[in-house]
């Protein structure tokens, strides 16, 4: 698989840029701000976490292109 890989959340409250199978970037939507979440993953359930996003056919997560994570960036 290459990297970085992208996804969100279906309700559009968190975005992913999973640089790797163990490290992922977080923007996670808090009240009125955005908050940064960097992860490396040292224990089970983060690596679980990831392999999950990764799947692509999850309930959860729609896979989104460099572009739109992009965009969203911006418009923080």
């Amino acid at each position: 698989m290459k990297f970085p890989q992208y996804r969100k959340y279906k309700n559009n409250q968190s975005y992913f840029k999973i640089i790797a199978n163990d490290h992922f970037i977080e923007w996670k939507k808090m009240t009125l701000e955005w908050e940064k979440i960097e992860i490396e993953s040292k224990i089970l359930p983060d690596r679980v976490f990831i392999t999950e996003m990764l799947a692509e056919n999850s309930e959860y997560w729609d896979v989104i292109s460099e572009a739109e994570y992009s965009s969203f960036l911006k418009k923080m």
